[in-house]
């Protein structure tokens, strides 16, 4: 019988999948979505292959658990940054929150997704999460008057996309994030 590592067998399952996810960011990260596998994640940790199955079914199923546990941090860090101040300043929160990504673990995170082909089901979440990230900037071109607020917003966030690609790039910071954030407030606010 395996042994168990916390006071009951609810919270070791608890611990070794928060353990598991670690290991898959991890492997993500050094590595990219080539090297993520239930053995490499597995291995990460001192698990058998086998026992990885028990709490993800395939890789793709391990991408979609960090992608639930990655996507609602960043939305509420977005929501929480252009939650106060005027229209502008707002806008330019939204878009400092949403550049820094670019310097995140999380960022090769949603690279890697968008590089495989997820199953229909897997991707309909990732879009619906995607879209709670995007909602802040939604809400402030709402106030700010536009007729179409969601397409602002959206085209918006692919201006901030390109911002965090040049970051990521290893761009020059400082006009890049002065620049998006510029352009994106010429956008939102009109």
């Amino acid at each position: 019988m395996p042994r168990i590592s916390a006071a009951t067998v609810a919270d070791h399952r608890a611990s070794q999948h928060a353990a598991l996810l670690e290991a898959a960011m991890q492997i993500l990260v050094a590595e990219g979505a080539a090297g993520l596998t239930p053995a490499a994640v597995g291995a990460r940790v001192g698990l058998a292959r086998s026992s990885v199955y028990r709490y993800f079914s395939a890789t793709a199923d391990i991408l979609a658990q960090l992608v639930e546990d990655s996507i609602p941090r960043w939305a509420a860090r977005l929501q929480a940054a252009a939650g106060e101040g005027t229209l502008e300043q707002r806008v330019r929160a939204f878009g400092a929150a949403t550049l820094s990504f670019a310097g995140s673990r999380d960022y090769a995170l949603l690279r890697a997704v968008a590089s495989i082909d997820l199953p229909g089901e897997c991707q309909d979440r990732i879009d619906q999460l995607h879209e709670t990230m995007i909602e802040p900037l939604h809400a402030i071109a709402a106030e700010a008057g536009h007729a179409h607020p969601d397409l602002v917003a959206h085209l918006g966030w692919s201006m901030l996309g390109e911002g965090q690609r040049r970051l990521a790039a290893g761009g020059e910071q400082g006009v890049i994030t002065e620049t998006t954030i510029d352009v994106l407030c010429r956008a939102v606010l009109g």
